[in-house]
């Protein structure tokens, strides 16, 4: 089989090394460094070359793992094959069909000059090229792509690096523009699958854009790849699993010595990490299994939690569907970091309210997920000065994320859990109370909103506006919780204005949907969903388990939800307020752990004056201290 590799001997290649389309390649140095792998460089002080061409196929790889004291085939076969053939020989057997004779192209071609053979090798590929191409064109391409919608408007994506519970988050590298792969060479005809090496020009979360070695500065066939698929591969990695690598047929006839102008291009440059395919699959397995058992929020009664069992799990997403469903269709979505599920018992734990299960004992299968699997959360010193019912701060509203509202503190549970409630539209019997830890990121000390040019939303029916904190607690004879309780960290997070990425519509949480975050202040993040309209943005926390990077859905076999195209923006618009009244009937939650950097504690009784802070901050610095006592 002809691999595009050159197949002459060194006076050949050198005497064709004239032709204006080759670049001229240095001659080799005697020890020279082949490919930064991962921080390890491979170098020969023997003076030979780090790479080798097979004698017997041609194919190129590193020259430590070919075979034979000389190193001189890719594989124990190509050793036991080799002949001392003429070269004409070599080149025909290439050209054939492993297993069959040789075609009647080939015996033509066997008969001419090597040039010869590659001008016809040449017009013949052009013409399966064609083909190809008319084929192609007939096919629609039909769906969702990351890659058109980033090249066409000249997106940025939210680096892997943001998102430490996503697979690869914590262990990403520096995996960046520059970085060569192998992959697998979709500009052939041949009949067995085969590769070449590709530098990614582009990353969007996991997604990177790739060019064939040889373009230069030629996108023609550029094309995205999902870095953590399972065609792609370190450099190297062919020569190890005794996989061609042949270059595009575009520019098959470039170069005469694919070999020299692989090693010129290639020395110096990085790769994968050899382990890196071992790493995504690490990632990506998940602690709980079908059929645990867990607490959960009610999603119909946010006051209190319910046993329910996992039904799936994809990509660390989990689909919980209640105990007492017997078809199984009342189910709640959430990823298995989320502060919204519990191990079994810690409702009792904490006093918070739980719906006892009418099932007397656990259907046979079903066990308790192990306490240890679920998120840890900041432990607090509630000994001291701590919060108390009554007091007044903002909050996330769980039934309408886009809003902060003014908020009460019900009740004190313990390990620093509270029941919070909106002001003004809570039920009589307390049910839309809701459980926030002391360090979630959904709740935030008086003030805060004004200091950062957030609408704060008043209670409902408040008649006197502009709301102003200081006439609501004398009206309400109420206290401010002290601003000291608050977390203060800010997390050098790494999201940036017009990010692109995947996120849950935690207002139907089973939905990810492509978004993009519009505003930052301190560590929280708002977060658009695009082709919807604004009042279904939704502020989240920056380290949230409901965000994850472009691609997240791809390589977990979620499904993604494009933009919403223009006709079901038009009428979303119309009924856009039904929609959200219906929506609100549902708890959907809060995020994980908290903080903002705040500086006094505000007190009962006394006027206050906001200093101006940071807001929509990219930078990841500390935040501003915003409220101050006058004298």
């Amino acid at each position: 089989m002809f691999d595009g590799y050159d197949s002459c001997s060194e006076d050949t290649s050198s005497s064709s090394s004239s032709d204006e389309s080759e670049e001229e390649v240095a001659p080799l140095p005697s020890s020279l460094p082949i490919i930064k792998n991962n921080g390890q460089v491979y170098t020969y002080p023997d003076g030979k070359s780090g790479m080798a061409t097979c004698e017997m196929c041609g194919m190129v790889g590193v020259r430590d793992a070919f075979y034979s004291k000389t190193k001189r085939f890719c594989s124990v076969s190509c050793s036991r094959s080799y002949s001392s053939n003429s070269k004409k020989a070599s080149i025909l057997a290439r050209l054939q069909v492993a297993g069959k004779p040789p075609t009647k192209k080939a015996k033509v071609l066997q008969k001419q000059p090597l040039v010869a053979k590659l001008a016809a090798y040449a017009q013949y590929q052009a013409t399966l090229q064609n083909q190809a191409k008319t084929k192609a064109a007939a096919v629609p391409v039909e769906g969702f792509s990351w890659g058109n919608y980033i090249n066409s408007n000249s997106f940025t994506a939210a680096p892997v690096t943001c998102f430490k519970h996503a697979p690869m988050g914590t262990c990403w590298g520096d995996i960046a523009e520059g970085v060569r792969v192998e992959v697998p060479n979709t500009d052939c005809s041949l009949p067995t699958k085969v590769f070449w090496i590709a530098g990614i020009v582009k990353l969007a979360g996991y997604n990177a854009l790739l060019r064939y070695e040889g373009f230069e500065n030629d996108s023609s066939l550029d094309f995205w790849c999902n870095v953590c698929g399972s065609d792609i591969h370190p450099v190297g990695w062919c020569a190890t699993s005794g996989k061609p690598l042949v270059p595009p047929r575009t520019i098959q006839h470039k170069y005469t010595n694919w070999k020299a102008f692989l090693v010129k291009r290639l020395t110096g440059a990085k790769t994968l990490p050899p382990d890196f395919s071992q790493k995504v699959s690490e990632s990506m397995q998940y602690p709980f299994k079908t059929s645990m058992r867990v607490e959960v929020v009610d999603k119909t009664h946010l006051c209190r939690t319910r046993v329910a069992v996992v039904e799936s799990v994809i990509g660390g997403r989990l689909r919980l569907v209640y105990e007492e469903s017997e078809d199984k269709t009342d189910d709640f979505w959430c990823h298995m970091y989320s502060p919204l599920i519990h191990h079994i018992g810690w409702s009792r734990s904490i006093g918070h309210r739980f719906k006892r299960s009418d099932i007397t004992k656990k259907q046979d299968g079903h066990f308790d997920a192990p306490s240890h699997l679920f998120m840890k959360v900041k432990e607090v010193d509630a000994a001291g000065e701590w919060f108390k019912e009554g007091m007044k701060l903002e909050a996330i509203d769980p039934l309408n994320l886009s809003a902060i509202c003014v908020a009460t503190i019900r009740k004190v549970l313990a390990d620093g859990y509270l029941m919070i409630g909106i002001d003004g539209s809570e039920a009589a019997d307390g049910s839309d109370w809701f459980c926030y830890h002391a360090t979630s990121p959904s709740i935030f000390p008086v003030g805060f909103c004004e200091i950062n040019m957030i609408e704060l939303t008043p209670p409902r029916g408040y008649a006197k506006l502009p709301f102003k904190w200081f006439d609501y607690l004398r009206e309400t004879d109420s206290i401010a919780a002290p601003v000291k309780l608050f977390n203060k960290e800010v997390p050098n997070h790494g999201f940036h204005v017009g990010m692109k990425l995947e996120a849950v519509d935690l207002m139907e949480p089973r939905l990810v949907c492509v978004a993009t975050v519009t505003r930052i202040i301190h560590r929280l993040l708002r977060i658009h969903f695009d082709g919807w309209e604004d009042e279904y943005d939704q502020w989240v926390d920056c380290e949230s388990p409901d965000l994850y990077p472009v691609g997240w859905c791809q390589l977990t076999g979620y499904q993604l939800q494009p933009p919403a195209p223009q006709s079901s923006r038009d009428s979303q618009s119309s009924s856009s307020k039904q929609k959200k009244k219906a929506k609100s009937q549902q708890y959907k939650g809060h995020k994980k752990m908290t903080s903002l950097q705040l500086k006094e504690e505000l007190l009962d009784g006394e006027e206050y004056s906001f200093l101006q802070g940071a807001s929509d901050q990219e930078s990841n610095g500390s935040a501003s201290y915003y409220i101050k006592q006058e004298p």
